[in-house]
């Protein structure tokens, strides 16, 4: 599933076509994705301006300005596939940009196309072969009251985030860091790979009680956390699987895992065998952990 840089990346492709447009034609194609979508969710988007997105952990939110927003959550193989209309030139949008099918709008709509959303100059259609994705409308005013947002935590990116908050929710907890990081309500939009690659880099153990993170621990978590985000949403996300970049290129951070997905591989901070058995992998909560038990304590 995309986690926070993903979503962030196509977030930011999407706004930077979308933004400032009058929505002139939308369109559901089937009733439900992973849930029932809204009623008439086409005639209500229909008209509306865009006056912006927002991001919310793994969500999407595309401000409107009849005093709704469209949450989008692109799910397992949700995608997000913009075509100019005619003519219309092609901005260079880098690697924050949205997928631009070179095809043009005249091209064969993509199967399993369920949302259409229309402008005067782009045609943006939501892809999701196994609808695990959703969409939903929310008075923009109540957003964080929504179901899937109520009860997420603070935002890993902004400055709310910061040791003292993350050491408040670790206190008492006797579960392993990498699962309470796991969870939703202690940091919004943290998924395995960040959690990995944020535990190493911290030299922090997956296997380490959470409670004994709040202080010092979680002193050098938290930057260290902000810096690997930082880095990720740079190189336009890391591409594993159904996820592409947002402008149609694969996202390269996966290329620069210290420890994801490298089991097996030695450790840049260690001095290697015998002292150091290199990259492991174990299984936490049903998940691949990817550590190096030397550097992690």
């Amino acid at each position: 599933m995309p986690e926070l840089p993903e979503v962030e990346t196509v977030m930011r492709g999407l706004s930077s076509v979308l933004t400032g447009q009058r929505i002139r034609h939308a369109e559901a194609r089937r009733p439900d994705i992973r849930w029932p979508l809204p009623p008439g969710l086409g005639a209500r988007l229909t008209g509306a301006t865009v006056l912006g997105f927002r991001r919310r952990g793994k969500y999407m939110l595309m401000r409107l300005d009849t005093g709704e927003s469209l949450l989008i959550h692109l799910g397992m193989s949700g995608r997000m596939v913009a075509r100019p209309h005619g003519a219309a030139p092609v901005p260079s949008l880098g690697p924050q940009g949205i997928f631009s099918d070179s095809r043009g709008h005249n091209a064969p709509p993509e199967a399993h196309e369920h949302v259409v959303i229309e402008t005067d100059a782009w045609r943006v259609g939501f892809v999701d072969p196994r609808r695990f994705g959703a969409m939903d409308l929310v008075p923009s005013a109540a957003e964080d009251t929504h179901k899937l947002l109520a009860g997420l935590g603070p935002e890993p990116l902004e400055d709310a985030f910061t040791p003292a908050i993350l050491s408040a929710a670790l206190e008492g907890r006797r579960t392993p860091i990498k699962a309470a990081l796991l969870d939703q309500s202690v940091v919004a939009g943290l998924g395995n790979i960040y959690v990995c690659e944020a535990l190493y880099r911290a030299g922090i153990s997956p296997t380490r009680l959470a409670a004994t993170v709040a202080g010092a621990r979680a002193r050098k978590l938290v930057p260290v956390i902000k810096a690997v985000l930082a880095d990720s949403i740079a190189a336009g996300g890391s591409s594993l699987r159904d996820y592409v970049r947002a402008d149609g290129e694969i996202g390269v951070f996966q290329e620069r895992f210290d420890v994801y997905d490298r089991e097996g591989t030695p450790c840049a901070r260690c001095p290697g065998p015998p002292a150091c058995p290199g990259v492991l992998r174990m299984v936490q909560s049903g998940r691949s952990t990817f550590y190096c038990p030397t550097h992690q304590k």
